[in-house]
């Protein structure tokens, strides 16, 4: 299992996929498909656009990973997770065929997904990627768009070492004569999206190019935006409630793939992109976004991960009021490790902690790497300790803040 394990459980081919595809009768080429990559936002990408297909009156499908609590969030038909029951039948039914294939845990839940949403007869499914793109095993699908929503230093001894080799990667979504939405224009990664592009006669928009957030503030428990496209309004006082500020990057992303759509003939007014955006969190079962856990103290977790992820986390920090803060905080070993150090602020009190997965980095040895960045703080032996203690410590008018991994959050949400 990657996501608890590592770079030893993944598997870069497409051949397993093919085959559990081929047991199933090819549940993927079943129904419509939008399909999304990236390295960091496709997670909200994915579930804005969702709570906007679902608004719409679409009967819509969502794939997603990791999950937090249970394994079912990653299969959703408008926000209803995939019944217990339905997993259990489908493992039970292809044990044997499964066992001569051998798929890693990955690619069976890609297979389960595809044959739900066949079975349920969705309108469309939005299908995230589970890392790169090229040989990942949601490429088997021919989307109706492919959305790409940035590109990041993330799982670098898999996808390659420069920005130009992981553009590469996720670029493998790009299908013949189907448009591509790129989130964030790179001048090292936009020629690589370009090329790809061109030679699959595809469309390509690249959203940051199209669409601004011209105004945002934090009013009343909702992000509000104003937003242009090509310099003209086209949405004032827009109430998102997913306030974490970096969402204003992944709501151009949405907005541009949204237009694409109705060019495609989806029938999505201005109204109902207003009331979806209002409620992704209810509608589609969304958690880990700059998510307040508890409000005295306030407690805020988020999954943000890698440099780009942490980056965006600590300027929000910075703009949340609050006299001291309190950094509940793990990491995995595969990280990038020190250049997240690097980036974290050292006037705040650390409680470091291991999340209860093998991929865990060991708490002593995180707070070791941790002091030689400036950084100090107490060790724990579970996140949950860490959080009692940061929330015993804080004062009244302190942030306690919980992230590093997605795990760790798993653990608090």
């Amino acid at each position: 299992m990657f996501h608890r394990v590592g770079v030893k459980a993944y598997k870069a081919d497409l051949h397993n996929i093919l085959a559990i595809s081929e047991v199933l009768d090819h549940p993927d080429r079943k129904f419509k498909t939008i399909h999304i990559a990236g390295t960091n936002g496709k997670g909200s990408t994915s579930h804005m656009l969702a709570a906007i297909l679902q608004e719409a009156g679409y009967k819509t499908g969502l794939y997603t990973s990791p999950h937090l609590k249970d394994f079912r969030e990653r299969i959703r038909i408008n926000g209803q997770m995939i019944p217990e029951k339905k997993v259990t039948n489908f493992v039970a039914k292809h044990r044997n065929d499964f066992a001569k294939i051998e798929p890693s845990f990955f690619e069976m839940s890609v297979g389960l997904a595809f044959d739900y949403f066949a079975e349920k007869q969705v309108d469309i499914a939005i299908i995230e990627t589970g890392l790169g793109g090229r040989l990942d095993s949601t490429n088997i699908i021919t989307p109706l768009l492919s959305v790409i929503t940035n590109i990041g230093f993330d799982h670098m001894a898999i996808l390659g070492n420069t920005l130009e080799k992981i553009a590469h990667e996720k670029a493998g979504i790009i299908k013949p004569n189907i448009p591509v939405v790129i989130g964030q224009y790179n001048t090292e990664t936009a020629p690589v999206f370009i090329q790809k592009a061109k030679e699959c006669d595809s469309e390509i928009h690249f959203a940051s190019e199209e669409y601004e957030v011209e105004y945002s503030e934090l009013k009343n428990g909702y992000l509000n935006l104003n937003i242009d496209r090509f310099n003209k309004d086209i949405l004032k006082n827009l109430e998102l409630d997913l306030t974490g500020i970096y969402q204003k990057k992944n709501i151009c992303t949405v907005l541009c793939a949204v237009h694409q759509l109705i060019e495609q003939g989806f029938k999505i007014d201005e109204k109902t992109i207003r009331s979806a955006l209002k409620k992704v969190k209810e509608s589609t079962g969304l958690m880990g976004r700059w998510y307040t856990i508890l409000t005295h103290p306030l407690t805020i977790c988020d999954t943000g991960h890698n440099e780009d992820g942490i980056t965006e986390v600590v300027k929000q920090i910075q703009q949340t009021p609050h006299e001291h803060l309190h950094m509940v905080f793990g990491m995995v070993k595969d990280k990038d490790i020190n250049h997240v150090l690097e980036l974290l602020p050292k006037n705040a009190t650390y409680y470091f902690c291991k999340a209860d997965i093998p991929r865990g980095m060991d708490a002593e040895e995180l707070s070791t790497l941790a002091r030689e960045h400036g950084l100090k703080g107490i060790l724990f032996s579970s996140v949950k300790d860490a959080l009692k203690a940061a929330q015993t410590a804080a004062q009244a008018h302190d942030l306690v803040f919980v992230g590093g991994s997605t795990f760790v959050v798993a653990e608090v949400v």
